[in-house]
């Protein structure tokens, strides 16, 4: 009878409790502004949180709202605001509980519709946010940090760049990892993603809210373009540097930063006594201030989707002239100010990491010497700067090179060669030996010679300088074999040497009978040469022929007249007519010639009568007879002077049809 009292009592306060309900469902006052309020969320925001958050929402008005949030029979009020934390412990998590809201606005109340829920198997992550991103090749990956390190799901939205009813959904279940890979975009183009999650550990897991639309720039594909002016000053250098980009110009649609690094110990001062650091620049110059000693300066480009690959300026170790051997004060103490630099010489020039330092730096508030220069290696070359740091700025105020200790060379000359012999001479180049196998400062080449097959003769050596790669052997013996030895030597003594052998050429001897006949036949035909020149000359210019001139003498004539007794008998001239004479044409010119002297002949014959008469009256004895002699003997001399004139005419003839005129005047 009792139990059956309290099942009907039982009864009672649930209907009152529905009854209770169903008014308050029902509760909304006529003209009342209360609008009632979405149905309450409460969750976790992992499975190790202690507490619960619960969040509805509710088109306000003006004025205060109250909430009362009930869990089955616990309220917890809450003023003015639509979300409200709760200790788990105040909660049933294991069971399924009723929960709802009631919002009371001035003096009209209403509820959100009850849910029945197990809290438990509720967890709601928040909104992914710190969203980095990369790109590979076309893949772009999402990192965020993950709520749990739990399989989880993603779903992403993605848009081109004013593109935005251009979307895209892609859904991803993370395993143990906190980012996501989008394949198939491209990385020359701007996109905008956005992302929410759920967890899969729960049964009744809901959904983060959407994170905020972030921009995604171009992929910076390739390195800044860096230009380096230098500018040698007092013991230091200024470095200027200017880039540029030379990706896609989606790449800066987001913004772009550079950074900057180098190698030594700090950004421009060697002895600054501050760690390595980086600078980052939004501009695209900057200038730092370096010493003498080798130097790499790395350039990045960085935007939200990652980096840029490095860009690297070497700038060399500054050359100095003559530089020299160190000599003994360069050790391991120094001061407040200096710091000390030992970079190991190879055979490529010297590497910025490998370099060992020697500086003061505070150790727990004590200056300390740090002697990291202790790892100096024998027979191993370093060029050694000795730096101070003035106002900020690096300045070397020592560079030589250094061996910590000295030994002979390991190797020898390599590829010695021979060229060049002669009978008294040969010519002899090599090759330097590495760095590595040097162990020491190279003093001297040591080259000798000596003759084999010889017991007495002596050695002969020749030291040549370190720099130089070739030699000249010179005043050797005809004909002979030498064995030639070369060797490197430093200050600790000579290495092994490289040996070849050398032939010298034959001497040749000069023929005397040789050269007597080579001069007899240059003399023969020298002779010959000039006998057949003058026959050309002879040929192309022949000599003028000297005209023949007959020497006539009147007064001969006379005497002859006068010596002889001749009878003069009465005597008829015929004058011998020129037109009456045939002569050949090739003569022509000839004819008048004749004239003349026919003519001339006239006045001959016309003196020698009067001188005739004269005579004869002189004489007044002389007969008729030998007047008659005498003419007929002039008439015979005018005929025998007039042929031989004739035959002077056709030898003066010449054979191209040349005449030469040749008149003799009478005396």
């Amino acid at each position: 009878m009792e139990t059956l009292r309290n099942w009907s009592s039982l009864c009672g306060y649930f209907v009152f409790i529905f009854l209770t309900t169903v008014s308050k469902d029902a509760c909304f006052s006529e003209g009342s502004a209360c609008e009632a309020p979405t149905s309450p969320e409460c969750f976790k925001k992992n499975a190790i949180e202690t507490v619960y958050n619960c969040e509805w929402s509710m088109n306000r008005t003006d004025g205060i709202v109250t909430f009362d949030l009930y869990f089955n029979k616990t309220k917890e009020e809450v003023f003015n605001k639509t979300c409200y934390t709760i200790p788990e412990e105040k909660l049933i998590q294991r069971r399924e509980v009723f929960i709802w809201v009631e919002a009371h606005v001035g003096n009209s109340s209403c509820s959100s519709p009850r849910r029945s829920v197990v809290l438990r198997d509720i967890v709601k992550y928040d909104a992914p946010k710190n969203i980095s991103m990369s790109w590979s090749n076309s893949s772009l990956s999402l990192m965020w940090e993950a709520p749990e390190k739990h399989p989880a799901l993603t779903e992403v939205w993605l848009r081109g760049d004013g593109h935005p009813a251009e979307l895209r959904k892609e859904t991803f279940t993370r395993i143990n990892t906190d980012q996501v890979t989008v394949a198939n975009l491209s990385q020359h183009s701007t996109h905008w993603v956005q992302i929410r999650q759920r967890s899969t550990q729960v049964k009744s897991p809901l959904w983060s809210n959407w994170s905020p639309w972030v921009k995604v720039p171009a992929e910076l594909a390739q390195a800044p373009e860096v230009n380096v002016t230098t500018k040698r000053l007092n013991g230091t250098r200024e470095v200027t540097l200017t880039w540029k980009l030379r990706s896609h110009a989606a790449a800066a649609a987001a913004g772009v930063t550079y950074q900057l690094s180098d190698t030594q110990s700090s950004l421009g001062c060697p002895c600054a006594r501050t760690e390595k650091r980086r600078q980052h620049l939004k501009t695209n110059n900057f200038t730092i201030y370096v010493s003498y000693f080798p130097v790499d300066i790395h350039v990045t480009a960085r935007n939200a989707a990652g980096s840029s690959p490095c860009a690297t300026v070497h700038v060399p170790a500054e050359p100095t002239a003559d530089l020299k051997i160190c000599d003994k004060t360069v050790d391991n103490k120094l001061n407040k100010k200096t710091c000390k630099q030992w970079y190991e010489f190879q055979d490529g020039g010297l590497k910025p990491e490998d370099v060992k330092t020697l500086q003061r730096k505070k150790t727990s508030g004590r200056e300390k010497e740090a002697k990291s220069a202790a790892g100096l290696e024998d027979y191993v070359g370093y060029l050694y700067f000795e730096h101070i740091c003035d106002a900020g700025k690096p300045r070397t105020v020592k560079t030589c090179l250094y061996y910590q200790k000295e030994g002979a060379p390991l190797r020898e000359p390599q590829d010695i060669t021979v060229f060049g012999q002669t009978h008294n001479s040969a010519n002899l180049s090599w090759k330097a030996i590495p760095s590595k196998d040097q162990r020491g400062f190279l003093t001297h080449y040591s080259l000798c010679s000596v003759k084999m097959g010889s017991r007495d003769e002596a050695r002969e050596c020749h030291n040549i300088s370190a720099s130089l790669r070739k030699f000249s052997l010179e005043k050797l013996t005809p004909g002979t074999k030498y064995n030639i030895s070369l060797a490197v030597v430093t200050r600790a003594g000579a290495g092994p040497a490289a040996t070849v052998t050398i032939n010298t050429l034959q001497e040749k001897h000069v023929n005397v009978w040789l050269s007597l006949g080579l001069l007899i036949g240059f003399f023969f035909i020298s002779t010959m040469c000039t006998v057949i020149l003058k026959r050309i000359q002879n040929k192309i210019f022949p000599p003028v022929p000297t005209p023949v001139i007959p020497d006539f003498s009147p007064n001969h004539c006379g005497q002859e007249m006068l010596e002889g007794k001749e009878e003069v008998h009465d005597l008829i001239l015929l004058q011998l007519h020129p037109a009456r004479k045939t002569v050949p044409k090739e003569a022509e010119e000839t004819t008048a010639l004749q004239g003349e002297w026919d003519a001339g002949s006239d006045e001959d014959v016309e003196n020698e009568r009067e001188g005739d008469s004269r005579m004869s009256e002189g004489s007044g004895d002389e007969s008729p007879g030998s007047t008659d002699r005498q003419q007929k003997r002039s008439r015979v001399k005018e005929l025998t002077d007039l042929e031989q004139v004739e035959s002077e005419i056709a030898l003066l003839i010449y054979r191209n049809g040349l005449v030469f005129d040749l008149k003799t005047d009478s005396p």
